[in-house]
């Protein structure tokens, strides 16, 4: 291929979808797809690095919005947002705050974090700290327009593990689970104000994070808690229906996945499982439709796309799967070992899976058979943040920098 139709592939794949950004986690509709996206005809050999600079520690995703990259990550007992340009990684602005951190010594190899995934919206981002610190800032400036520590309210203000949950904007609303094990709230905050506008204390935070969806004609905040599946009212945070779930050591950390009316949830050991939200007179309910044994999430959450659900087991340490969204049933599996985590991303007919080994692995989305075009290495150290796809490339954080990675 040309390098002039290199180039048209990779304005295709990240520059028709440019004006959406990659303002939080997995994507403009937390949902792992690059919409919009068509992946390159033929994938080259290598990709070209256009840039890599330190940025921190911590598994935080770094996000996008308006030719800016947002990235949190943790420099020494510091808790750092910065802003940098996207085409050049030069740091426009960056806020530091103190925040010690003690790890639980069974999750010590993952570090102090930040986990949790910043997000854009109206001119602000939002950032969830390890320790539970909620903050608002000014995209422009990184002003802190607002602040909440939580100290006065929880006995704990994060889960076990450190906080990992991202939260959601939904419209002049913030969604985020906060405190810690056994007592918790997930909440909506003003996003101008940090007010908060409604509660739901019944359950503490999981690691998985919040979306929100029109379900049986109710527009519902959808997540895993520490125990149970939800559906909350997003108006009103009241609760609409819960299915008890629970891991091994409280480990619920799969962002759900939802079709219409249909939810999909996974956790360590516990299989796939989708359920339809109904109507059932003046409440909602969770039917189940299907369990699949054969394969279960455990970190990595699943993307969906033309009715398959392509995911990563952590069975067999670490192997792709595609389900048939309609029955459940496995409609390929890929080998083991690929690597105790994947990030997963959906572009147009290609899946990209960023592995904790550093493999970029482009595979096809074909519902007949596991195929890899190619495997990229993009990083030299643990690669456990989501990458984001953008205009300029595909970003990627590992352990403490960020790398800007163009197709040509």
């Amino acid at each position: 291929m040309s390098k002039s139709l290199l180039v048209a592939s990779m304005l295709a794949l990240a520059g028709s979808a440019a004006a959406q950004d990659w303002p939080q986690w997995r994507g403009p509709s937390r949902d792992g797809l690059a919409k919009g996206m068509a992946a390159p005809t033929t994938w080259p050999s290598a990709l070209t690095r256009v840039w890599k600079v330190g940025v921190g520690e911590g598994h935080a995703s770094p996000v996008v919005a308006g030719g800016r990259v947002f990235v949190f990550a943790r420099r020494g007992e510091e808790e750092v947002l910065e802003c940098l340009d996207l085409a050049t990684g030069k740091s426009l602005w960056k806020h530091s705050a103190a925040a010690p951190y003690t790890m639980n010594p069974a999750a010590s190899g993952h570090g102090k974090g930040p986990k949790s995934t910043p997000v854009v919206a109206g001119g602000r981002v939002f950032t969830l700290g390890i320790s539970g610190r909620l903050s608002g800032f000014d995209a422009a400036s990184g002003r802190v327009l607002w602040r909440h520590d939580f100290g006065q309210r929880f006995k704990d203000t994060s889960p076990r593990f450190g906080t990992a949950m991202s939260p959601a904007a939904d419209g002049d609303r913030l969604i985020a689970h906060v405190g810690g094990h056994d007592d918790g709230s997930l909440s909506a905050f003003d996003v101008a104000t940090g007010a908060e506008r409604w509660s739901w204390k019944a359950d503490g935070p999981g690691y998985a994070s919040p979306i929100v969806a029109a379900l049986a004609g109710q527009r519902q905040v959808v997540t895993e808690t520490q125990d149970h599946v939800v559906g909350l009212s997003a108006d009103t945070g009241e609760l609409l229906w819960k299915i008890p779930f629970t891991t091994a050591y409280t480990q619920n950390a799969v962002t759900p996945v939802i079709s219409g009316d249909l939810v999909v949830y996974s956790g360590l050991d516990k299989g796939v499982s989708a359920v339809r939200i109904v109507k059932r007179g003046a409440g909602f309910a969770a039917e189940p439709v299907w369990s699949n044994d054969e394969v279960s999430s455990y970190m990595s959450s699943p993307v969906l796309e033309g009715g398959v659900l392509y995911g990563l087991s952590h069975k067999k340490k670490g192997q792709l799967y595609a389900l048939d969204l309609a029955t459940g049933r496995t409609l390929w599996l890929s080998e083991g070992r690929l690597g105790e985590n994947a990030a997963l991303v959906s572009a147009g007919p290609a899946l990209l899976a960023l592995t904790t080994d550093s493999a970029l692995i482009v595979a096809k989305e074909d519902p007949k058979a596991y195929s890899v075009i190619r495997t990229y290495t993009v990083a030299d150290t643990p690669t456990w943040a989501h990458p984001a796809l953008t205009r300029e490339g595909i970003l990627v954080k590992d352990r403490e920098s960020l790398a800007l990675w163009r197709i040509e």
